[in-house]
């Protein structure tokens, strides 16, 4: 647990710059508005760092 808080942690702190590399505005991610609050499912961004992921993993 103490492991999946941390990254989750690393990565809010991380979302304003992976915004910036456009992680997160690719095609197969969505956003919509339901119930007067913003949802978000980044299908396609889950895929692209799960594979940068694994290639690191890979190599190391």
């Amino acid at each position: 647990m103490i492991i999946i808080f941390l990254a989750l942690v690393v990565l809010s702190w991380l979302t304003p710059w992976l915004n910036k590399l456009g992680v997160g505005q690719l095609p197969g991610d969505f956003r919509f508005k339901l119930f007067g609050r913003q949802w978000y499912l980044p299908f396609a961004s889950t895929v692209l760092l799960s594979f940068v992921v694994t290639l690191i993993s890979m190599v190391f």
